[in-house]
């Protein structure tokens, strides 16, 4: 069976973005109404300039006391982006991820429009239900042995 992609393994293909100048505020309540661990800062109509995650809300804004309704998501977010096609198998997005410390990972196509974000929790599911097979196997093989 042939590994998964970044682009199988993401189950919501819309992007969650916001222009640069919007707040911090307002990308915590986006990202809280469509339940997503980060959002994408662009300019129209599909320039990629960085991504604001929940990590950044926490380490950037909270433990810096900045006035969320005040701070826009250019001074907050990260700009040096690593990217990936849609081709990308989830074991090399998840080396990639581990390697420089972070979770969520651009999925960009070859015109440079962006597809989706990938999230460490995207390789998940898949983990999850082959592990609960092997559980599920060594349980009925435990049984047959006595």
């Amino acid at each position: 069976m042939a590994e998964r992609t970044v682009f199988q393994s993401i189950p919501k293909r819309h992007v969650l973005s916001l222009g640069p100048q919007a707040s911090v505020w307002e990308a915590a309540c986006a990202m809280t109404r469509v339940n997503c661990g980060s959002i994408l800062v662009m300019e129209p109509p599909d320039k990629l300039l960085g991504i604001v995650t929940e990590r950044d809300l926490m380490t950037r804004v909270v433990a810096k006391a900045l006035e969320p309704k005040q701070t826009p998501l250019a001074q907050v977010m990260t700009s040096q982006l690593r990217v990936v096609p849609p081709e990308t198998p989830v074991s090399d997005a998840l080396v990639l991820m581990l390697e420089h410390g972070f979770r969520h990972l651009p999925i960009v196509g070859p015109d440079r429009k962006v597809l989706g974000v990938f999230s460490i929790r995207d390789a998940l599911p898949f983990e999850l239900g082959t592990a609960m097979s092997q559980a599920e196997f060594n349980e009925q093989m435990n049984d047959a042995l006595g």
